[in-house]
C-alpha cells in the first residue's frame, strides 16, 4: 500500500512538472500588425499620392525593456517623380529598422531608440539617398506623449538650398490618446518638423481622430493637416500637381497578432 502511494505521488509530480514548466511566462514576446489606410500619411505630408497603402510590422520585446522591430509600406513619392517624365527613379517601398530601450521613472515612461528608413530601389547618377537615420528620445505619462527626433543624415534627401546637407532636421511630436469607454479613444496630435537650413520645408502638422476596437481590429478615423508649403514650385508639391500636405480625412484598419 505504501509503495503505491508512493509511485502514485512521483507519477503525479511527473505530469504536474511539465505543465508548470508550459505556464511559466516567457522573458520576451513577439507582436505582428497589419494595416489597410486610405494613404500613408507621415507627420501630416502624404506618401502615396492620395492612393491606398497596405502596411505592416513585426516588434520583439523583451523584458529587460529592450526592443526590436521592422515595418514597410507602399510609397509612391519618390517614383511619382519618374513618372511625371522628370528624373528615372524606381522605388515603391519603405522599409524601417529600429530599436531601442524602455523602462518606467514611477509613472513615467521613458524610450530612446535608433530608426532607420530605407527607400529600396534604383536611383541616377548623383542622387541624394532618400535613406534617412534618427535618434529619437521620448517621454509619456498616462494618455499624453512627446516625442523628439534627431536626423543624423540628409532628411529624406533633402538639401538645403545651397546645397548643404539637412542632416541636424528635427521633428517634435505631442499627442494625445484619451480613452473614452466602449473601445473608443479620442486622438489629438500637434507637430513641428525643423528641415535644417530649410525654412521653406519646416512647418507645422496636427491631427484629430478617434480610433475604435470593433470585429477584433481596431479602426481610426482622422482629420490631418498642415501649414506646409504645397503651392505649385513649393517644396511639397509633387509631380502630380498635388499639395501633399493639403487638410484630407485619413481612414483605418489595424490587426494585431
Amino acid at each position: 500500500m505504501r509503495l503505491s502511494l508512493i509511485a502514485a505521488s512521483l507519477l503525479s509530480a511527473l505530469c504536474v512538472a511539465p505543465s508548470y514548466a508550459q505556464e511559466a511566462p516567457k522573458p520576451y514576446s513577439f507582436t505582428a500588425n497589419v494595416t489597410f489606410a486610405s494613404e500613408y500619411i507621415y507627420r501630416g505630408i502624404g506618401q502615396t499620392n492620395r492612393k491606398p497603402a497596405i502596411q505592416g510590422g513585426l516588434d520583439f520585446a523583451h523584458e529587460s525593456g529592450i526592443y526590436l522591430g521592422t515595418w514597410a509600406s507602399n510609397v509612391s513619392w519618390l517614383s511619382d517623380v519618374a513618372n511625371a517624365g522628370v528624373t528615372p527613379i524606381s522605388n515603391s517601398m519603405e522599409w524601417d529598422f529600429y530599436g531601442g530601450y524602455k523602462f518606467n521613472a514611477g509613472p513615467v515612461g521613458l524610450d530612446f531608440g535608433v530608426l532607420q528608413y530605407y527607400y529600396p530601389g534604383s536611383y541616377p547618377e548623383g542622387f541624394t539617398s532618400p535613406d534617412t537615420t534618427e535618434i529619437y528620445g521620448a517621454i509619456s505619462w498616462q494618455w499624453l506623449s512627446f516625442k523628439y527626433s534627431y536626423a543624423l543624415t540628409n532628411l529624406f534627401g533633402a538639401k538645403t538650398p545651397s546645397g548643404g546637407d539637412t542632416n541636424g532636421s528635427m521633428y517634435f511630436d505631442l499627442t494625445a490618446t484619451v480613452p473614452v469607454g466602449a473601445g473608443f479613444s479620442l486622438v489629438g496630435h500637434a507637430g513641428r518638423q525643423d528641415v535644417n537650413d530649410t525654412s521653406d520645408a519646416s512647418y507645422n502638422d496636427w491631427k484629430i481622430g478617434v480610433t475604435k476596437d470593433f470585429v477584433g481590429l481596431t479602426w481610426g478615423l482622422s482629420y490631418i493637416g498642415t501649414d506646409a508649403k504645397g503651392g505649385q514650385g513649393d517644396f511639397y508639391h509633387n509631380a502630380h500637381g498635388k499639395d501633399l500636405g493639403k487638410e484630407r480625412i485619413l481612414i483605418t484598419a489595424t490587426k494585431t497578432f
